[in-house]
């Protein structure tokens, strides 16, 4: 017999995905009482659905009363990650959408690919890029708008014929595409209409995509772009601290406006971003950096790095190491017996019984996707690394691990593509980048912040990256992938030869790391897409 009277049943109905299993998905409309429900939940032996009857149904506002109770009088951070925010930010720059990006826990992202989205459209005459509202005000302004639209316009001009340039070097008829029989043959081979349509979709958007990332160190940081963050309440409202602590007018400007949507949704989850809490917190993120400067200033000296670099710095003795990874392996499967005590154990078994024990775990591991144990956490390596800020960008979408930035610059020198040498464009690329650097220089003295918005993809950035051993598999063999951009898959290559001559044992691991070279990056991946096209 079911808890509830058919009346209730027919009400609960509404709110929840049913009203008689052990199971069931909170549907109720409104985000702050999806978010209480879950948290009063833990503080009742009610269940779930008698809660909502007893408690919200007759008081409309009892999501809020929860909240400003539980956050505010007690304090209880926890509760605002039951509440889940959408947001979608338009026409933010690459300076900004890092800053959301930096934050690692409670969200997810989805920003727009420079690989597949040019940027030579203008919107009422203009190119897509902040006109910072700092530097708009001082008598650098002019020089800053001229640097961007020529970055803009030497970027927007040789896209055509940098695909040409790719096209002609690398033609369709050196490809295979699989034909009506399912065999592949040359795309000279091919007589089906629709099979030629879709061989020519593949090639279009590999050659379109190679293209593309050739020409994205021309953009400036100051680039308008897109991004969708899904994340929970806790997570939103220090993201808005963050931005409101901000010394840059973009950053607290996207503060005000995300807070505004959000207080549409989430409110009783974001309301302390801003108040006296926030501003408490605000005032201590700010002295933490003012102290972080001083003691730079005071212990810290050398000069810029110039060029690419991808070095391991720190790292443990492997025997040491491997000694750890396999005690965490067999932990779970020794019940009773402390990490202590198996470890001193562990230390006893001969160096060739551990290798096999790696080897074993590694020949377990059947593609890239199937992740090693947590085990390998116990393993850790710190890489100096300087590339292109564009590429920058790529590697900074992994968040399970220690990543500090340093402020974009013109200090480190640039890349230039090869396919910009190859092309011909060499003067125009140099003109770009000599320009700014003049300008960057002028703003940096009085406005170091704001300078960064002029800086070129282009330009090398100083950056480390803390890791263990499990997200370095995922992050190498992820990077390392023919579809990669050769940027990034160079660099990761390196971080896997540096990790496989410190630690050749426990590297058996990272079993799916590519360090081959691909011409057409994109081909393969987008004859998979079309596949899939293909069958629905």
């Amino acid at each position: 017999m079911s808890e509830f009277s058919k009346n209730e049943r027919k009400i609960l109905e509404k709110h929840f995905s049913n009203s008689d299993k052990n199971v069931f998905a909170v549907i109720t409309p409104r985000q702050v009482d999806r978010g209480a429900l879950m948290s009063r939940y833990s503080r009742t032996d009610k269940s779930m659905r008698k809660i909502f009857l007893d408690e919200f149904l007759k008081n409309k506002n009892r999501g809020e009363e929860f909240y400003d109770r539980v956050l505010l009088e007690y304090g209880d951070d926890s509760v605002a990650e039951l509440g889940i925010g959408q947001i979608a930010i338009e026409g933010l720059t690459n300076i900004a959408v890092k800053k959301i990006e930096d934050r690692r826990i409670g969200f997810s992202y989805l920003e727009k690919s420079s690989r597949y989205v040019s940027w030579d459209k203008k919107v009422k005459g203009k190119y897509k890029f902040l006109y910072e509202p700092t530097i708009m005000k001082t008598r650098f302004a002019d020089e800053y708008i001229d640097a961007c639209n020529l970055d803009f316009e030497v970027y927007s001009k040789n896209i055509e014929p940098m695909l040409k340039l790719i096209r002609e070097r690398d033609s369709i008829n050196n490809y295979k595409f699989k034909d009506k029989d399912g065999k592949e043959k040359k795309f000279s081979a091919i007589n089906d209409d629709s099979v030629l349509k879709s061989s020519m979709r593949i090639y279009n958007a590999a050659t379109k995509a190679k293209a593309l990332d050739a020409l994205r160190s021309l953009l400036p940081a100051s680039t308008l772009t897109n991004v969708g963050v899904t994340g929970n309440g806790r997570a939103f409202e220090y993201l808005l601290s963050i931005l409101f602590a901000s010394k840059l007018k973009e950053e607290n400007n996207l503060a005000l406006q995300i807070k505004k949507e959000l207080d549409t949704t989430i409110k009783s989850f974001v309301r302390r971003s801003d108040d006296k809490y926030g501003k408490v917190l605000q005032k201590y993120l700010n002295s933490v950096k003012k102290s972080a400067q001083n003691v730079a200033k005071t212990s810290i000296s050398g000069t810029p790095i110039k060029g690419k670099v991808a070095k391991l710095v720190e790292y443990e003795n492997e025997n040491k190491v491997i000694n750890s990874v396999i005690s965490a392996i067999i932990y779970e499967q020794s019940p009773g017996i402390s990490f202590e005590k198996i470890l001193q154990q562990v230390k006893k078994i001969p160096t060739s019984r551990k290798k096999k024990i790696i080897l074993e775990m590694a020949n377990l591991r059947k593609n890239r996707r199937h992740r090693p144990s947590r085990a390998f956490e116990m393993a850790e390596y710190t890489f100096d690394l300087v590339t292109n800020f564009g590429m920058f960008r790529d590697f900074h979408r992994h968040r399970a691990l220690t990543l500090e930035r340093q402020l974009l610059t013109t200090h480190h020198g640039y890349d230039m593509p090869q396919e910009v040498k190859d092309l011909g464009m060499q003067k125009e690329f140099k003109e770009c980048m000599n320009n700014t650097d003049t300008v960057f220089k002028k703003i940096q003295k009085k406005f170091p912040e704001e300078a960064q918005y002029v800086v070129n993809f282009g330009y090398n950035y100083p950056y480390m990256m803390k890791m263990n051993m499990r997200e370095a598999v995922h992050m190498i063999e992820l990077r390392t992938v023919p579809q990669g951009h050769q940027d990034y898959r160079i660099v990761a290559q390196k971080m896997y030869q540096a990790i496989n001559k410190k630690h050749p044992i426990l590297s058996n691991i990272m079993k799916f790391v590519d360090m081959n070279k691909y011409e057409l990056e994109r081909f393969e991946s987008e004859k998979r897409t079309e596949e899939k096209r293909n069958r629905q």
